[in-house]
């Protein structure tokens, strides 16, 4: 049996790297050797559970999480009825196309691991092909950024429009990049770490609040003009908010500031429920549109990101390799340590 090296949940805030059988592609499967993996807040979510339920309905025993589902790699095997895809070309995955369970989510098979088996390797749904132009980290941000892209699909933004996206981790500044992409005329970041706002600006947001310490409603209505609420009550000219930061006070805050016929988006998981003031909502028409996932997204980015690489590729802020796993997922553990962490694998 050849084995391979893996990372799995081992209870709560801790991973282990395990040895494993390397998966043999069969006929209609394609082989491929990671080389870069990002860590994704889905991921610390199973570490801190300590895995997943054995029976999630039931909640049963926690078994362990084969980790990593924002894989690149390149191809070294392909079974005899696969077509379009050859050894050496350079892949990004869907990993919810799995058969056998969404990759790095629960399914059977991890990207965090040396290799990685894709089911049914098809070019356009599994599997998206890119140029060797594209670094394996840039590259390993095509997940993360197809969840960016379809909340502002979701958003319908139009190049007139004023938008405010809280939150300014991976997801909130993929966000802001997708919308400058798309000829959004303003786009503001909101966090409370300057530092995140440092980098909203240096990738193309045209103004950032620090929400810690500014009066939100007032640099709004100086950035984005003076509007009203159904009732005629004053509030800023903002079109669509975007909620990448799933806080309760995000939501608190829009619904406080909405102008009449605004728009919230949420792709944030919120961390814990809040009372929703409807009254408020009622008042500004607002309309709350949800994003989950990318049912079409997922490889639509791929091109672009190669295409606008340099500007992506400042979401990274740690690069570590797969031997030092462990102290990867411990800065992904640690509040404000790391904001998009790319584990590595030899070149």
């Amino acid at each position: 049996m050849t084995t391979m090296k893996s990372v799995q949940t081992a209870g709560v805030h801790t991973i282990e790297t395990v040895d494993v059988e390397r998966p043999v592609p069969g006929p209609r499967d394609a082989l491929v050797r990671i080389r870069a993996c990002g860590i994704c807040g889905t991921d610390v979510t199973f570490l801190h559970m300590g895995g997943m339920p054995a029976r999630a309905h039931l909640g049963g025993d926690m078994v362990p999480v084969a980790l990593g589902h924002e894989p690149a790699g390149e191809i070294v095997e392909v079974g005899a009825e696969v077509t379009g895809l050859k050894a050496g070309d350079r892949v990004v995955v869907n990993p919810q196309d799995a058969p056998t369970g969404i990759i790095g989510c629960g399914g059977r098979y991890g990207a965090m691991s040396e290799y990685l088996l894709i089911e049914n390797a098809e070019v356009g749904r599994s599997v998206a092909v890119f140029p060797d132009t594209v670094p394996f980290d840039v590259a390993s941000l095509n997940e993360p950024m197809a969840v960016s892209r379809h909340a502002v699909n979701r958003s319908q933004a139009k190049p007139g429009d004023k938008v405010v996206v809280f939150g300014a981790g991976p997801i909130g500044l993929g966000a802001a990049i997708w919308l400058k992409l798309r000829g959004v005329e303003h786009v503001v970041v909101a966090d409370v770490i300057p530092e995140r706002l440092e980098k909203a600006l240096a990738v193309g947001a045209d103004a950032v609040i620090n929400s810690a310490e500014e009066d939100v409603t007032a640099r709004l209505t100086e950035l984005h003009g003076q509007a009203a609420n159904a009732l005629g009550q004053p509030r800023p000219g903002t079109d669509i908010y975007l909620d990448a930061a799933g806080a309760a006070a995000v939501f608190d805050t829009v619904i406080a500031n909405a102008k009449w016929h605004a728009k919230l988006v949420m792709v944030a998981v919120q961390k814990k429920g809040s009372e929703i003031d409807l009254g408020g909502m009622l008042r500004s028409e607002l309309t709350l549109v949800a994003s989950q996932g990318y049912p079409t997204e997922i490889f639509e980015v791929t091109p672009e990101l190669g295409e606008h690489q340099d500007r992506f590729a400042k979401l990274i802020s740690h690069r570590v390799p797969f031997t030092e796993a462990d102290r990867a997922f411990e800065l992904a553990l640690t509040p404000g340590a790391a904001e998009k962490i790319v584990v590595t694998f030899d070149q």
